[in-house]
C-alpha cells in the first residue's frame, strides 16, 4: 500500500450553537496522511505534506464509508431486463412457491448480476456488505457458491458477511443439514425467517438456529416480519435463546416489523429485553406499513442499521442501492429537519461511526483509524443527507475504489 497525503480535505470539527441550540456544523480544511491502509497524520501545515504523493480533495467533505447491512445479491433482476412482481395471493408463501420455479432459471445469470449489484454498492459508497444467501432444497449450496465467488472478486475493495438464509423455512423445507454445510463452506452468519408463520414452531425453529450458530461460533441474523403481539413474543423468545447460547451482542433482527406496532410501556419493555442482550436491528425504512421507531430505539441505546433488502427482484421492483437516499427517507419519515438531528443519521449507515459525537466533539477521522471513507460534494453531513449529496470518490484502506470502465453499472442494461 502506497503512502499519500490527501490535501484540502473538509472535515467536521464541531457544532455551531445559539443559546445551546445547534444551528450549524463547523468544518475546517486539513491534510490527511494515509499509509498502510490507515490514517497516520492529520495536519493543517502545508510544509508537512512534501516528499510523497499528494492528492487534492479540493474541499470535498470526508465522511465515514457506508455499510450495506441487509441485501440479497444472489437473487435479483438487477442489470437484467425489467420485470415487475407477480401479485401476492398467499403472503410469503406466494414468493416461496415462486422461487422453487424461478431460482433454477436464474442461476446461469446469478453471479453476473450479483457482481453488478456489488459494483453499484461500491460506487454508492459501501465498503462492507452483509448479504443474505438462499439455502434451501431448491438451491442447495449453489447460491452460496455464486455469492462467495462474486464477493471474493472484490475482496480488496470491501469486507463482507454472508448470512446462510433458509428462505423457505428452516424446518418447513428440511434445510437444517444444508445450513450446517453452508456454515462450513463460506457462510459467516446463521439466518432465519419468521419461525411462527413459516416454520409454525417458534421454539424448535429458534433452538435449531442457535444450535447451528453455537456449533460454528457464529452470530445470528433473522428476518422477523410478524406483526404485533406475535412478533413481540418471537422477540422475547429470541432474546431468551440469545442468552442461553451466550451470543449477547452477536444477534441481529432484520425488519423487526412488530416494533412499529408496539406503543408506550409495551415498546419500552421490549426495548429493555433487546438491549439486555445487545440485539441490534436492521431496517429498510418501509413506508407501506408502520415503520419501526428508529429515533426512539436509538435513544434507548439499541443499535439500528439500514439496508436495501433488494434492488429489484421477484419480491420488490424497488430499491436503488443509494444509502444516502435511504438516510434522506429516514430523516423525512421521522421529521428530522434540524441540523443536529439530520447530522446524527449518518451512524445508521456507517456502523455507528460519525465525525462528531453527540456532544459535538470530533471523534473521526483520527490517527490510527482505517482509511475507509467517502469524499462528497457537501458542506457537512446534514447537507449530504438532506440534499442527497453526490459521492465524488470512495476509499477502502486508503485505496480509491475504481471499476473497469466497461463494467460501469446501468439499472436496465
Amino acid at each position: 500500500m502506497k503512502t499519500v497525503w490527501m490535501k484540502n480535505v473538509r472535515m467536521e470539527t464541531g457544532f455551531e450553537k445559539e443559546n445551546e441550540v445547534v444551528t450549524g456544523t463547523l468544518t475546517e480544511y486539513a491534510h490527511v496522511k494515509i499509509e498502510g491502509g490507515k490514517i497516520t497524520a492529520i495536519t493543517k501545515d502545508d510544509s508537512e505534506i512534501e516528499g510523497v504523493a499528494v492528492l487534492d480533495a479540493k474541499g470535498k467533505l470526508i465522511l465515514p464509508s457506508l455499510r450495506e447491512m441487509h441485501i440479497h445479491i444472489d437473487k435479483t433482476y438487477y442489470s437484467g431486463p425489467w420485470k415487475a412482481c407477480r401479485p401476492i395471493t398467499k403472503g410469503i408463501f406466494t414468493r416461496i412457491e415462486e422461487e422453487q420455479e424461478l431460482l433454477p432459471k436464474q442461476l446461469p445469470y446469478a453471479q453476473e448480476r450479483a457482481e453488478k449489484m456489488i459494483e453499484l454498492l461500491l460506487q454508492n459508497g459501501h465498503t462492507h456488505i452483509r448479504t443474505h444467501c438462499n439455502i434451501e432444497p431448491t438451491s442447495g449450496l449453489k447460491h452460496l457458491e455464486v455469492t462467495v465467488k462474486a464477493l471474493e472478486k472484490y475482496k480488496h475493495q470491501l469486507t463482507y458477511d454472508i448470512v446462510a438464509f433458509p428462505q423457505h423455512g428452516l424446518l418447513r423445507s428440511h434445510s437444517v443439514e444444508l445450513m450446517r454445510e453452508a456454515m462450513k463452506n463460506g457462510a459467516t452468519l446463521v439466518g432465519g425467517v419468521d419461525p411462527a408463520t413459516v416454520d409454525r414452531q417458534i421454539d424448535q425453529s429458534l433452538y435449531t438456529t442457535f444450535d447451528i450458530a453455537t456449533e460454528h461460533n457464529a452470530g445470528v441474523d433473522i428476518h422477523l416480519h410478524d406483526p404485533d403481539t406475535l412478533g413481540a413474543f418471537t422477540f422475547e423468545r429470541l432474546a431468551d435463546f440469545t442468552k442461553e447460547a451466550n451470543l449477547k451482542g452477536r444477534v441481529t433482527i432484520s425488519h423487526a416489523i412488530a416494533l412499529g406496532d408496539l406503543k408506550g410501556q409495551s415498546l419500552t419493555d421490549m426495548m429493555s429485553i433487546l438491549k439486555d442482550q445487545e440485539i441490534d436491528i436492521t431496517t429498510t425504512i418501509p413506508i407501506n406499513r408502520p415503520t419501526i421507531p428508529v429515533p426512539t430505539l436509538d435513544q434507548y441505546g439499541l443499535q439500528v442499521s439500514v439496508g436495501h433488502d433488494s434492488l429489484t427482484d421477484h419480491w420488490s421492483p424497488f430499491g436503488t442501492g443509494d444509502t444516502i437516499e435511504k438516510l434522506n427517507i429516514l430523516a423525512e419519515r421521522f421529521r428530522l429537519i434540524d441540523e443536529y438531528s439530520i447530522n446524527r443519521t449518518w451512524k445508521y449507515a456507517s456502523g455507528g461511526i460519525t465525525p462528531l459525537d453527540d456532544a459535538g466533539k470530533q471523534v473521526w477521522p483520527q490517527v490510527g483509524h482505517a482509511a475507509d471513507f467517502l469524499l462528497v460534494e457537501a458542506s457537512c453531513s446534514a447537507e449530504a443527507v438532506a440534499r442527497r449529496a453526490k459521492i465524488d470518490s470512495v476509499y477502502k484502506n486508503g485505496e480509491k475504489v475504481t471499476l473497469p470502465q466497461s463494467e460501469s453499472v446501468l439499472i436496465n442494461k
